[in-house]
């Protein structure tokens, strides 16, 4: 008797794998090495803004709407217009 769980957990680590060396393919060839290595330097800090990105610029990309490999500085940009501005708290001392 065998179990379909078992199956598929096993299917799941090669799908991750494929998926993720298909996203770096998109990335290499969209972003300009600055720029990866811009986006590498940000993934070991905030991990969740850098999958955000990433999915925001292979999203582009399908699109159609990412013509040639985008510079640093355009990165810089898309990571401005992305990120919430922070709060500022202002403490009043009488």
């Amino acid at each position: 008797m065998s179990f379909p769980d078992s199956d598929e957990s096993q299917e799941k680590p090669g799908n991750e794998e494929e998926y993720s060396a298909q996203k770096e393919n998109i990335l290499k060839q969209i972003l300009s090495s600055e720029a990866r290595m811009r986006l590498n330097n940000i993934k070991m800090v905030k991990p969740e803004l850098s999958n955000m990105v990433e999915q925001y610029l292979i999203g582009m990309a399908s699109q159609g709407k990412i013509r040639s490999q985008l510079t640093d500085d355009q990165l810089k940009q898309i990571l401005l217009s992305i990120q919430q501005p922070k709060r500022d708290f202002k403490i009043n001392r009488r």
